[in-house]
């Protein structure tokens, strides 16, 4: 099974989430964000997939400080377009098995996904 694990180094959750997969030894690939970015591809293809609402961080920092022009009427090509310039506002991690996707981090949804 290929697994990659989408996010940021340095997030708390992320790092649980990284932990969580270590400890069931789990092997995945980890894509920083920060530094290997989001292209939009990519972010199209889990809207397609999931949505673009549950990948969009809207409790995190950067989006509470985005302009309100930029917050108003956010659609699906809106929130890619955000999310892709400033990745800290996708919903971290994306767990992305075998193509199956997992937005955020709970142990329990974690155990379930990975057992069936």
């Amino acid at each position: 099974m290929a697994v990659i694990l989408y996010g940021i180094k340095n997030c708390d959750t992320m790092k649980k989430a990284r932990a969580w997969l270590d400890g069931e030894g789990i092997d995945y690939a980890f894509h920083d964000y920060k530094s290997a970015g989001a292209p939009a591809a990519l972010l199209q293809g889990w809207a397609d997939d999931i949505g673009w609402e549950p990948l969009l961080n809207r409790a995190g920092q950067t989006f509470r400080k985005l302009p309100d022009a930029d917050k108003a009427d956010i659609d699906r090509e809106k929130a890619i377009a955000l999310m892709s310039a400033q990745p800290s506002m996708i919903k971290r991690p994306v767990l992305d098995a075998d193509g199956r996707l997992l937005v955020g981090f709970k142990p329990d949804a974690y155990a379930a996904f990975f057992a069936g």
